[in-house]
Formats: structure tokens, C-alpha cells, sequence
């Protein structure tokens, strides 16, 4: 039994029958043109009749019957489709929370393509932090794509948000990213598999993470650990150029992680230069006749006449890609675009006039106005 205390307004209380309600109302009226039909069947004498008219007569009640029906499926399958798509937003809003649209000195921005049509999350992973030791920014891509992927996506998102801010080294971030999937591996193997534990031919025995760890420190220098990901875009006026041309590490998952891992140092990110990080859904996507679509070009494109804002380099490049697949990518797709503009960016003061930018700069900045993650 629900108590309502007394004093409690009657719009905040709870409605307690609506549900019932509409459970009724499900059962209620299928049941309710069942009873039209049947009764119309057995007990008008019009039905038992065989000539034209009352044939006539009897296929517009049954099919009106079957009509009512038919909509009233379509209305209950509509309200549980809006459901879903409610519990789709929620589960996004947690996995792929919305960047802030500046992060200490760097404008931001991010966008994701699933492959699913209709699914609001999928099999890549985003995340951008700062931190005392740096804005850090993981990007991922989960073997596979979709709903089976989620779990995946929530293991490692929830580990770096945490290992971020406490591990010095990116190296030990990445320890504890390895550590947090075969730790999700094995679970998800013995709720597969309870009796056997892990079975070698089962998916979760060949799943796999590509990863890109990357540091941004006050200065605009970069460090990076790459696991099998594709290094990033650098654009630096209208060149495009890859970040490194190192060798990286193998996938997460499949094998151990080396005992030395030590960040690779990719220079510095300049003023005015920005970083293109994505998955390898981009590069990978085709047209009708089998060719490539080339990202470089694409970028060299969005920054042809002037520098552009990470927003405008997120519309062009998914614009291109959308027309180049013809609406119909078969991976999924993210970027996560980075541009340097902390010479522009006026000191934070305090009430005294000190400036506080640097102490601001070791957390996340909260916004009141987040730059959301698009899917597009």
C-alpha cells in the first residue's frame, strides 16, 4: 500500500493509477472487439444469413473488428518503441556524457555514427578529462558494434574516468584499463558459460579493444599510447598530417601488455593546431564500388580557405561520410576533434584578482551549457 502524507500537494503526488490504467486498457480492448465479433457472429441473425448483402455486412464488421485490432498493436508498439528510445538516451547520457565545449584552454568537440539503425550507442568510446597532470583523452573502439558492445564501452569508460585523475604515468592508466576489461571478460564469460567458465570458441574469448591514451600538457606537449588504434590527425593551418608513424602496441584483450610502457612524446600541439582522433570506422567506410573514403581529404577540405571551429571540422567531415557510404555506414563511426586556443583564452580571477586558470585547469570545468555528443 502507497501512503501519501497529508500536506502533500496534489500535483507532486504520485500517480499510482495510471499504470494499472493503461494495463487495463491493453487488455480491455482487444477483448472488447473480440466481443463485438463474437457477438455479432452468434447472436445477430444477420450472420447466419448466405445472401449478397449480409456477406457484405458480415466482412465489414470483421473487418472493422481486425482493423481496430491492427491499431490498437501499432499504438502499444509505438509506446514501448518511445520507451525504448527513452532508456537509449539515459544509457547514452551515462556512457558518453556530453563534453564541455572548452576544456582547459582547448575547444572541444565530439560525434558518434552508429552502424545500428536507430541505436543511440554502439561499439566506440570517447572520453576527455583534465586532470593535474594534463587533459587527458581516451578514444576506443569495442570489437563489434551495437547493443553487445555497451558492456564493453562501460567497463573501460568507467575505469579511465577514475584511473585518469590518479595514476601520474599513462602507462599505469592503461594498466588499469587492462586490467578493468579482463575483469569484465571473465565475468561476462562464467554468466555465459557458469558451469564450464570460459568457453574458447564464445566472443567474449575474442574480444578485443583498439585504444588511444593521449596526454595534452600546459605546454602543448603530447604523449600518447597507442594499442592498436589509428594514430590521429594533426591540422596545422590546411596540412594534415598524422600525429606519429610509430608502431603500436596490440589490442587490449587478446594479449598481455609489455612490461615497458612508456608514453610515446608526439611533439607539441601548437596554437591554432588541432587534433582529429577517430575510429577506424571512418577509413574503413566504402561506396557502392568499393572504395575507401579518404579522411585526409576530407579534412584538408573542412580547412581549405580558413581555420575552422572542431564543430564545423565534426559537420564536414560526417557530411562527407554520410554522402560517400550513401547513408548507410556498416561500422561505427566517432570523432573527437581537439584545437589549441589557450593563448586566447583570458585568465580565470578570483575575488581577489588572482589569477586561478591554473588551479581551474586540474578539474573538469562544469558548463551550463555542455556541447552535446551527436549522433548522427
Amino acid at each position: 500500500m502507497i501512503r501519501i502524507k497529508a500536506g502533500v500537494p496534489r500535483s507532486r503526488r504520485p500517480r499510482t493509477t495510471s499504470r494499472p490504467r493503461r494495463r487495463a486498457l491493453a487488455l480491455g480492448l482487444p477483448t472488447v472487439w473480440g466481443a463485438v465479433a463474437v457477438g455479432y457472429k452468434f447472436g445477430c441473425p444477420l450472420a447466419e444469413q448466405h445472401g449478397l448483402g449480409a456477406r457484405i455486412v458480415t466482412s465489414a464488421v470483421f473487418f472493422a473488428v481486425g482493423t481496430g485490432l491492427i491499431v490498437h498493436v501499432r499504438r502499444a508498439l509505438l509506446r514501448e518503441l518511445r520507451q525504448a528510445r527513452m532508456v537509449a538516451g539515459a544509457a547514452q547520457s551515462v556512457l558518453l556524457r556530453p563534453l564541455p565545449p572548452r576544456l582547459a584552454g582547448l575547444n572541444v568537440a565530439a560525434a558518434q555514427l552508429s552502424a545500428d539503425r536507430g541505436a543511440s550507442i554502439g561499439g566506440d568510446l570517447y572520453e576527455a578529462v583534465a586532470t593535474e597532470h594534463g587533459v587527458r583523452v581516451v578514444m576506443g573502439d569495442v570489437r563489434g558494434h551495437g547493443l553487445s558492445a555497451i558492456g564493453t564501452v562501460a567497463a573501460v569508460l568507467g575505469s579511465f574516468r577514475e584511473a585518469a585523475h590518479d595514476e601520474p604515468e599513462l602507462g599505469r592508466v592503461l594498466g588499469r584499463l587492462d586490467r578493468a576489461l579482463a575483469r569484465h571478460l571473465r565475468e561476462r564469460a562464467k554468466a555465459e558459460h557458469p558451469a564450464s567458465g570460459q568457453d574458447p570458441d564464445s566472443p567474449v574469448a575474442e574480444e578485443f579493444v583498439t585504444l588511444l591514451l593521449l596526454e595534452i600538457a600546459a605546454d602543448g606537449g603530447v604523449r600518447a599510447i597507442n594499442c592498436g588504434h589509428p594514430w590521429p590527425y594533426v591540422l596545422s593551418g590546411t596540412r594534415v598530417a598524422p600525429l606519429s608513424t610509430a608502431d603500436p602496441l596490440p589490442p587490449l584483450g587478446p594479449f598481455p601488455l609489455p612490461t615497458d610502457l612508456t608514453a610515446t612524446d608526439c611533439g607539441q600541439l601548437l596554437d591554432g593546431e588541432s587534433l582529429v582522433l577517430f575510429t577506424d570506422g571512418a577509413e574503413d567506410a566504402r561506396d557502392a564500388r568499393g572504395h575507401f573514403f579518404s579522411l585526409p581529404e576530407a579534412l584538408g577540405r573542412a580547412v581549405r580557405d580558413h581555420p575552422v571551429s572542431p564543430q564545423a571540422i565534426l559537420r564536414a567531415v560526417f557530411t562527407a561520410l554520410l554522402h560517400h557510404t550513401n547513408g548507410r555506414p556498416t561500422d561505427d563511426i566517432a570523432l573527437l576533434v581537439l584545437r589549441n586556443e589557450r593563448q586566447h583564452q583570458r585568465p580565470l580571477l578570483g575575488a581577489r584578482g588572482d589569477d586561478i586558470s591554473g588551479s581551474a585547469a586540474r578539474a573538469r570545468p562544469a558548463t551550463t551549457h555542455p556541447q552535446p555528443t551527436n549522433h548522427l
